[in-house]
């Protein structure tokens, strides 16, 4: 059966993911209130943060700016774009 819940980033009833993404708390908060649909938004944004700055993951830097743009675009209502991606023409 499939887990709803009422994602605060697309403001509507949609599938909830299986399972938290993310450690720890925030995890538990993304689980509870971002729909799949939302969370494969972030990731393909996310890709595209990681390719267009370079960014090394291994740098704890690095994933603490990742973090703060993910809670920024799921839970501030914030549209996040890596600086310098130009979408891909039809």
């Amino acid at each position: 059966m499939t887990r709803m819940v009422q994602c605060v980033k697309l403001k509507k009833e949609a599938e909830g993911l299986e399972f938290p993404p993310y450690p720890g708390e925030l995890g538990v908060k993304i689980w509870q209130s971002i729909s799949k649909e939302a969370w494969a938004n972030w990731i393909q944004i996310q890709t595209r943060i990681v390719n267009e700055n370079r960014l090394n993951l291994a740098d704890s830097r690095a994933r603490k700016y990742l973090t703060e743009q993910m809670q920024r675009y799921l839970f501030d209502d914030q549209d996040i774009e890596a600086q310098g991606y130009v979408p891909p023409s039809a």
